[in-house]
């Protein structure tokens, strides 16, 4: 299995920390409040519900998803639905998705953002993250479009993997995600810091979206599941506080880091930079138990995601000022 954020456990282990900041996962410190479920949401098999979709098609304005047990799930289920074709992932992005199109057999290419362009007509599927995790970089919505185009008229794929786009919704492609060539995949579990749901949505044409429904079978999302996601994509209130809270955080994040001599991109949730020594710099962080995400391979950096509260961003500031004065 590969390296993910979190692992609180291995983390004490390696370290012998208790009392542990976990800035490792790039989750909204502040998720939304789960409500008090009715007996049936665990009582009953977990039926699909069209008010779970209508509700994630409003909120991300798409004109069908399929709900499944988070975005993890689509990905590993999309490769098997293709013959063995030529794919290409962004790279350096989120791993799970180079490694499940591997696993199925397909023939992988990993480029850069700078030579996805010439990639499009060469490959069958294209894979993108948008804003990409872990280095935050964007691709305007309409080189998307067009690119889900150039794939399309082929019977290709351009998969657009929003998992943080809620923070920007101006780069979102929901919108479009009927066309032929389009899979957009959005998760419930970094804005509304709800990862523990294992929840997400998938965009497509309505042929994808049948063929992905049956590959994967029933009961895919747990009735609570349903229930808790249900109520916040519906709750219009705590999405604007949430909004402008990160947006303020994520400026503040960006504002410390720079005090410290680090110039990070990224998105409110997290930020990423090059770092010259990350293991030395992730240990050092550890070691005061803050735990932050380190890329040993791609990319070679650090990201760090939010502070739950202001004693963590104290803690955030003596370890950076001590790293700063090593």
């Amino acid at each position: 299995m590969l390296e993910h954020g979190g692992k609180l456990r291995e983390a004490a282990r390696l370290y012998g920390q208790h009392d542990w900041i976990d800035l490792s996962t790039g989750i909204n410190p502040h998720g939304y409040p789960a409500p008090t479920l009715a007996a049936d949401a665990w009582h009953r098999l977990p039926e699909p519900d069209p008010a779970l979709a209508a509700a994630a098609c409003a909120y991300y304005g798409a004109p069908a998803l399929l709900p499944v047990a988070g975005t993890q799930a689509a990905i590993q289920a999309l490769p098997r639905l293709r013959p063995r074709s030529r794919v290409t992932v962004s790279h350096p992005s989120y791993a799970e998705h180079a490694h499940a199109w591997l696993q199925q057999g397909h023939v992988l290419r990993l480029a850069s953002h700078e030579d996805l362009d010439g990639a499009i007509d060469d490959s069958e599927v294209v894979v993108v993250v948008n804003p990409n995790n872990p280095t935050g970089e964007t691709i305007a919505p309409e080189r998307l479009l067009a690119w889900a185009a150039r794939l399309g008229r082929r019977g290709g794929w351009l998969v657009v993997d929003e998992a943080f786009g809620d923070t920007d919704p101006a780069l979102s492609v929901a919108a479009h995600a009927g066309q032929p060539g389009l899979i957009v995949l959005r998760s419930v579990g970094k804005f509304f810091g709800l990862a523990g749901l294992r929840l997400g949505f998938v965009g497509a044409d309505a042929v994808t979206l049948r063929s992905l429904e049956d590959l994967l079978g029933p009961w895919t999302v747990s009735g609570p599941a349903q229930a808790v996601a249900g109520q916040a994509l519906r709750d219009l209130d705590w999405q604007r506080q949430a909004f402008a809270q990160l947006q303020v955080s994520g400026r503040r994040m960006r504002s410390l880091l720079a005090t410290h001599g680090i110039q990070a991109g990224g998105t409110p949730l997290f930020h990423w930079w090059a770092e010259a020594h990350p293991e030395a710099f992730h240990a050092h962080m550890a070691q005061r138990g803050i735990w932050c995400r380190l890329f040993r391979e791609a990319g070679r950096g650090i990201r760090i995601g939010l502070p739950a509260d202001e004693a963590g961003w104290q803690r955030l500031d003596e370890a950076l000022q001590a790293w700063s004065n090593r």
